[in-house]
């Protein structure tokens, strides 16, 4: 049983960092139009708008190494649930709003359609992201290596 829990706690902390890992890529090489994505939200203050488009993506793939790596992954996981959750509100807000705007994150340019499956989508995100929590194993990782070097 502890190995079947160690596999599915890694599959899941492997996968929501290569999802992180692949959402950071076009926004860190197209800020504008990452900027312009934010902006239809209409959520973010235009003052905040660049540092924020800037800091996301940047945030996203410093958790989605510290989740692939094992480094911090209590930590890193937190930091995806949160920013998961800031998604699913922002997606949320936009359905509320009735926008009929391209979500932003995999690809800047032509991405997908702000709906409700965008916001299903996060919804598993965020499971998959908390089910190493309710798994309580962290075997696989650095931390646990570090821990048996003491």
């Amino acid at each position: 049983m502890s190995r079947w829990r160690d596999a599915l706690s890694l599959l899941c902390r492997l996968g929501v960092g290569a999802v992180f890992l692949y959402a950071c890529i076009d926004k860190l090489a197209h800020p504008a139009a990452f900027a312009q994505n934010i902006a239809n939200y209409r959520l973010v203050p235009m003052a905040l708008l660049h540092p924020f488009a800037w800091l996301m993506p940047v945030a996203e793939a410093v958790v989605a190494v510290a989740l692939i790596c094992g480094w911090q992954r209590r930590g890193a996981l937190i930091l995806a649930a949160a920013m998961l959750l800031v998604f699913m509100v922002a997606i949320a807000a936009a359905l509320i709003r009735n926008l009929d705007i391209s979500c932003g994150c995999f690809d800047t340019g032509n991405g997908h359609a702000v709906g409700r499956d965008l916001l299903i989508r996060d919804v598993v995100l965020l499971l998959v992201a908390l089910l190493p929590f309710a798994l309580r194993s962290d075997r696989w990782s650095l931390d646990a290596a570090r821990r048996h070097e003491r």
